[in-house]
């Protein structure tokens, strides 16, 4: 189970931040791997509005912007958290979210409107801190939120908000701060809880076991965690394997290769998959299997796609 926390503060240490170490602090208590990602720390550009991305919903500006959204992409939950600036979200995470156009086009050009009813990242959870009491303080931030994880794939559950919040430090000797945090954060988590959790090995973790934890994502991450590794990672995913799956509405684009061991997660496995050569005897399941898919590497297209095609056959039947 992993949990972003997006800060969107330009402030370090400030009241925001402090709620949303909070909130991941909770998160790792019931068993969950938590980063936190401060905007202000990245080096990335606002959106271009340039033409390209309504052509194949690919943003050709490279930047900081893409390591935000390789990390999310993964995640099983997403906390936005920013103050209130002028009755809206900071410039830091204005900035980020109007660059999400491209994940957006994206979602219109490759999936069908069936499709798109399907989140591919989880759940998304904002956290809001406001220096005023004013009614409409949140109005702005709560609608550019359910846009924003609309556009990543993120099913927008709920939100923490605090007004008249001013002085750096209100946060901690606030009342009753601790047990919203935990309730918030136990609401955010308890459809994880209690979840399968598969580890698909592949070698490298480029292509087969990419594919095998996308599908299995998709079609019961209410049910299963499920995570890939490898023994000698890529460096990039296999850009054909982008491409077929690309055919089934499923975004690999911001997909990392990582080892079996960053992979592992802090829950027990309930099973382990091998996708072909067995590597793992030394990491403890409940069970497993060798579905002997023979590697990828370096093969065309069309066997790709066919891989394709078995791996989200195979992930039907195991999730039966």
């Amino acid at each position: 189970m992993k949990i972003i926390g997006i800060s969107g503060s330009p402030r370090r240490g400030g009241n925001t931040e402090i709620l949303l170490d909070k909130a991941l602090e909770v998160a790792r208590r019931k068993g969950a791997k938590t980063k936190k990602i401060i905007l202000n720390e990245l080096k990335f550009s606002p959106c271009q509005e340039c033409e390209n991305i309504r052509k194949d919903g690919v943003c050709i500006i490279k930047d900081d912007w893409q390591k935000v959204f390789s990390e999310t992409n993964k995640a099983d939950a997403i906390i936005l958290a920013s103050p209130i600036f002028f009755y809206g979200i900071t410039a830091q995470a204005k900035a980020l979210i109007d660059r999400t156009q491209a994940m957006w086009s994206k979602r219109m050009l490759q999936k069908t409107p069936e499709q798109r009813k399907q989140y591919d990242s989880g759940r998304g959870y904002l956290i809001g801190v406001g220096a005023t009491r004013g009614k409409n303080l949140f109005e702005g931030l709560h609608l550019t939120a359910k846009y924003f994880f609309d556009a990543v794939g993120a099913a927008y559950t709920g939100s923490l908000t605090y007004r008249h919040i001013e002085n750096i430090g209100d946060m901690k000797r606030h009342p009753t701060v601790l047990k919203d945090v935990e309730e918030a954060v136990a609401d955010l988590l308890k459809p994880l809880l209690g979840r399968k959790v598969i580890l698909f090995a592949g070698s490298k973790n480029d292509c087969r076991s990419q594919m095998a934890s996308a599908f299995t994502q998709l079609f019961a991450s209410d049910r299963i965690e499920a995570v890939g590794g490898g023994s000698e990672p890529e460096e990039k995913v296999n850009p054909l394997m982008v491409d077929v799956m690309k055919e089934k509405g499923i975004d690999m684009g911001f997909r990392n290769p990582m080892s079996v061991t960053d992979a592992l997660p802090k829950q027990p496995l309930d099973w382990v998959i091998n996708m072909g050569d067995d590597f793992t005897q030394s990491i403890t399941a409940a069970d497993r299997e060798n579905w002997n898919i023979p590697d990828s590497s370096g093969k065309n297209i069309d066997i790709i796609r066919a891989v394709r095609d078995e791996i989200e056959k195979k992930v039907s039947t195991l999730i039966d």
